[in-house]
């Protein structure tokens, strides 16, 4: 999701290290990303096809799918995920673990929101209106909640595909997805980090109604 310059793409405190070969890596990824979102502003997300967008961005259509396996994955895929997990690791280690991820998600969507607002709109909608879209943004969070169930499990003294583990990290993630859709549907005008919160604070009261 980043459009930031490629030598300091996360406005995160505990950010790996690059070399210049990731830079350069990163470079070609966010001008693959920037492509795409552009050329599906003019003319749609059908419209768009993978030749158009390795056009646009002056690589190659086999560039494309080294980076990016589908055009959804080039819509949802970001450089957030490996940075929350080292921010994650970084949270105080008696710290609950809901309140890290609160702190580490609520500063990633509004990272995003900052820096680039209007492909976190753009996004939203696609999410909405492109049923692989949506199907792959279930993919890919249940793939994060894997990545960030290894310092929550590390930091309970389990393992990371303990079953009550992976049902804490999916649920949260789970409920970061209902807050996106939420706030897409309802034409993207609430403050979305005041919905994350909210949302997770559903969690936090044991999912009372």
């Amino acid at each position: 999701m980043t459009t930031m310059a490629a030598t300091a793409p996360l406005p995160f405190e505990h950010q790996p290290p690059m070399g210049l070969r990731e830079r350069k890596k990163l470079k070609t990824r966010i001008a693959i990303r920037r492509a795409t979102y552009r050329l599906i502003a003019e003319q749609g997300y059908e419209a768009t096809t993978v030749e158009q967008i390795a056009a646009a961005a002056e690589v190659s259509p086999s560039t494309v799918f080294r980076y990016f396996p589908t055009k959804e994955d080039i819509v949802l895929t970001d450089e957030y995920d490996p940075v929350m997990e080292a921010e994650l690791r970084a949270r105080p280690a008696d710290e609950p673990p809901l309140a890290s991820l609160r702190i580490i998600l609520t500063g990633a969507v509004a990272a995003i929101l900052e820096n680039e607002p209007e492909e976190m709109h753009l996004r939203t909608r696609l999410m909405l209106e492109v049923p692989a879209l949506r199907a792959r943004m279930t993919e890919t969070m249940a793939d994060t909640s894997q990545l960030l169930a290894r310092p929550i499990a590390d930091r309970v003294g389990r393992e990371p595909d303990d079953l009550e583990v992976r049902v804490f990290t999916a649920a949260v993630m789970a409920a970061l997805r209902e807050a996106l859709i939420h706030w897409g549907e309802h034409g993207r005008r609430d403050d979305l980090v005041a919905v994350v919160n909210r949302t997770l604070d559903i969690l936090e009261g044991g999912l009372r109604l």
